[in-house]
């Protein structure tokens, strides 16, 4: 019984520092009205964390379990990314959106393995990027390539 609360506490720890590490990118692209934002980044981060602690819980130390689940996460995550960007006449927008939920999938990832450094520099330096390499960006004449908004990233 206190083996189930320990696990119990150790899972709900492991969910909030997911969801804790996932906000800044999240509000990040909230405040700048992108497809994706506060729930989604969230909600990534935390429920690829979730679905690698069940895996781990159920299936044990199983290489080959834990590769399905993989496998299978990376699959969605790269279709969830895939319908942030949109292609428009001469431009596409929305890439460092999908790179986001990519790497805030990460996040929720390394947390669940218990690689908190990892997901610390991982969420800190996704907030970095999108936050002070904006004004870097390639530009096509005076517009941004990726949006016609300047500072967006």
């Amino acid at each position: 019984m206190m083996d189930n609360l320990t696990d119990t506490a150790a899972h709900l720890l492991q969910l909030a520092v997911a969801f804790v590490l996932a906000l800044p990118i999240a509000w990040d692209r909230e405040k700048k009205e992108r497809s994706a934002g506060l729930r989604t980044f969230t909600l990534v981060a935390i429920s690829t964390c979730g679905f690698l602690i069940a895996a781990r819980s159920s299936f044990g130390p199983s290489a080959e379990a834990e590769s399905r689940v993989w496998q299978g996460l990376l699959t969605g995550i790269g279709f969830i990314g895939s319908g942030a960007i949109l292609k428009t006449e001469g431009s596409v927008r929305g890439t460092a959106t999908a790179a986001s939920i990519w790497n805030t999938a990460a996040v929720g990832a390394a947390v669940a393995y218990g690689n908190y450094d990892i997901a610390v520099f991982l969420s800190v330096a996704n907030f970095a990027v999108l936050r002070w390499l904006a004004p870097f960006k390639a530009t096509q004449g005076d517009t941004p390539v990726e949006s016609s908004r300047a500072g967006a990233a």
